[in-house]
């Protein structure tokens, strides 16, 4: 089987005979030249030792180089093999917290700007492995089903804001039964989730979440955002300016602080860890190699035909041709006569 890996490039022939054409206009000028120069007969007497056919056929081969040049630019492939190629990986189910909670500015540029550029890193580093997006508050809903589209999952990350979430609070029980129904047929120990929250749960539920990942042997990972002193809620206009922070009924402002013994117990009863996102990120940092240290299972396997390069044939016998063209002289071979030429 025969085919080019870059066949656009086969439109550089088109130059070949816009060359044939420069090479012809050429040589009808430069016999115009010489017939102006003076007696066309005694022109072609002092022009005797030029060898016309031969600066015809370098014509041609220069002709030949460009072409074969061409087609080695568009890279022709013959003899074939077939592979079997196989991807591998798991399935991974990140819940991120969007709860009004998540504003906070205790870690810049706040807790919820920080958990999305830590689950951007965690994407950059996948490879064949699916990540779907659970966006939860006082519900939970999926924002991006399992896949293994890495551009598709950062637009519907970069989408995720706590406007969207029409129920505020914190659910995060609610979040975990809507990450286990994502999964799909793979084995429980590919099954990950990742929940990035403060830990703030206002609907229970956990116990029987927990309970149900415990049975089913699907691990949780917690990563926790924000510090464990209390810091206050900004409030923002439409316009996005800051006009104060979130207060109670009675006036008083509410501070969120990382509910951290929760995230712990979570992770613990199902085999996975804590994380604590930091400044430096270097906890997260642990988790996303030790993601990527686990492989996965087959995903698929699919028969790939690879094809040979064999563009060096066509380059090779470009720079033989140009090399003969070189060497190739336009000069008849004389015979001089010295006799009498001294008496």
């Amino acid at each position: 089987m025969f085919r080019f890996g870059f066949i656009t490039a086969l439109f550089g022939l088109a130059l070949i005979p816009l060359a044939a054409a420069l090479m012809w206009r050429g040589a009808a000028d430069r016999r115009r030249a010489l017939s102006r120069f003076g007696d066309l007969a005694l022109v072609r007497q002092l022009s005797r030792t030029v060898n016309h056919r031969a600066r015809v056929w370098k014509g041609v081969a220069l002709l030949a180089v460009l072409g074969f040049a061409v087609v080695a630019m568009a890279r022709p492939q013959f003899g074939s093999r077939v592979e079997t190629v196989r991807r591998e990986g798991m399935d991974i189910v990140v819940a991120l917290d969007l709860s009004t909670s998540m504003l906070a500015e205790d870690i810049a540029p706040n807790r919820l700007q920080r958990s999305k550029l830590e689950i951007q890193r965690l994407i950059q580093r996948l490879d064949g492995d699916r990540i779907g997006l659970i966006a939860f508050a006082g519900q939970a809903f999926v924002q991006s089903p399992l896949t293994s589209d890495y551009g598709a999952a950062r637009l519907f990350l970069n989408a995720m804001d706590t406007e969207l979430a029409p129920v505020q609070g914190t659910d995060l029980g609610a979040a975990l039964e809507l990450a286990f129904d994502a999964f799909s047929d793979a084995p429980v120990e590919e099954r990950i989730i990742i929940v990035v929250t403060d830990g703030e749960d206002h609907e229970g539920g956990i116990e029987t979440a927990v309970e149900r990942a415990v049975e089913t042997g699907v691990t949780i990972h917690t990563v926790g955002i924000g510090s464990t002193d209390g810091v206050p809620i900004p409030e923002f206009d439409g316009r996005g300016a800051q006009t104060g922070f979130k207060r109670d009924e009675e006036g008083a402002v509410i501070t969120t602080r990382l509910e951290e013994a929760t995230l712990r117990q979570i992770a613990q009863r199902t085999g996975g860890q804590l994380f604590r996102s930091t400044p430096e990120a270097s906890e997260l940092t642990a988790l996303i190699d030790e993601i990527a240290a686990l492989g996965g299972r087959e995903i698929d396997a699919r028969e790939v035909t690879q094809f040979e390069e064999q563009f060096q044939i066509f380059l090779g016998a470009a720079i033989l041709l140009l090399f003969l063209e070189g060497l190739w002289s336009d000069r008849r071979q004389t015979t001089r006569a010295w006799r009498g030429r001294f008496s």
